[in-house]
């Protein structure tokens, strides 16, 4: 199969898929349920559907549950809108790059307003006197 047709089915089933869990799940019983991307195998029967599930612990982990359940019916959401030859079999994993990212930048921003005495050298140690 063709690299770009790849990336076409791929981009379509991470938009449907992120369309499918916005209609079928209440966001204060989950939390926010984010498709971040979707790994498809050579021959399209299944997909990797990487997500970020944010909000309290409990919804994290009632949210996973949830889509777990409901697998079967978000596949079947998705053979009804997207026109394959072989409706892909879904697995969900919690993807955490998003909240990592946002941690990085966090420091970054705590590093950049510490005062300058704070911070060692760039030897990696502070001169004594």
């Amino acid at each position: 199969m063709s690299n770009v047709r790849h990336e076409r089915v791929r981009e379509l089933l991470k938009r449907e898929i992120g369309e499918a869990i916005r209609r079928e799940f209440n966001v204060d019983e989950v939390g926010l349920i984010s498709v971040n991307d979707v790994d498809v195998g050579g021959d399209l029967r299944t997909a990797i559907v990487f997500i970020s599930i944010f909000g309290n612990a409990a919804q994290k982990k009632h949210g996973l549950q949830v889509l777990e359940a409901k697998r079967v019916r978000i596949q079947g959401i998705i053979g009804k809108s997207v026109v394959l030859k072989f409706t892909p079999t879904l697995k969900f994993i919690v993807d955490d790059s998003i909240v990592r990212g946002n941690r990085v930048l966090q420091i970054l921003d705590e590093l950049e307003q510490a005062p300058k005495g704070d911070l060692p050298e760039a030897g990696g140690t502070a001169k004594e006197s």
